[in-house]
């Protein structure tokens, strides 16, 4: 957390020197600070926080991208009327094992359009997915390990 109260404070002073407190300028700002945070990271002892920043903003970066493809997929499914689709319940197999982790991977999943979580199981195992067209069940939890769930995990561990 102080890596990151550090690098907001450095993108403001980055406003502050530049005179532009525009959106884009702080945001140029967040990645220089991000670099240099990064450079003095062993000095500062906080090696495992810049690389779980990093993470993070690559599993955000994961979601933007899922959120695009699934939003064409689900476009083109409305557009096509005649297409037989294949709703699925697909019972996922957790890796995850954390509160914090099962819900940020279900609320991921869920806020993917074409997908939607429904419950987890009592042992917290098992999370069941709807999905609005899914021929293939194993290719849908193949991808979810592969990519929200390693991610997340990757961040977080």
């Amino acid at each position: 957390m102080t890596v990151l109260l550090a690098n907001v404070l450095l993108a403001l002073a980055w406003g502050a020197i530049t005179g532009s407190f525009a959106l884009l300028n702080l945001l140029f700002g967040f990645v220089l600070a991000s670099m240099a945070l990064w450079l003095i990271r062993e000095q500062l002892g906080t090696a495992g926080a810049v690389t779980r920043m990093w993470r993070a903003a690559g599993l955000a970066g994961l979601f933007f991208w899922e959120l695009v493809m699934s939003s064409i997929r689900v476009a083109i499914i409305v557009l096509s009327p005649h297409r037989p689709l294949k709703p699925a319940i697909v019972a996922y197999p957790l890796q995850v094992d954390r509160d914090f982790e099962i819900t940020l991977l279900a609320n991921l999943i869920t806020l993917t359009p074409g997908t939607l979580s429904l419950d987890v199981s009592e042992d917290r195992e098992t999370l069941f997915i709807h999905c609005i067209d899914a021929p293939d069940p194993d290719g849908v939890i193949e991808d979810i390990k592969n990519g929200f769930e390693r991610k997340i995990m990757e961040t977080f561990r």
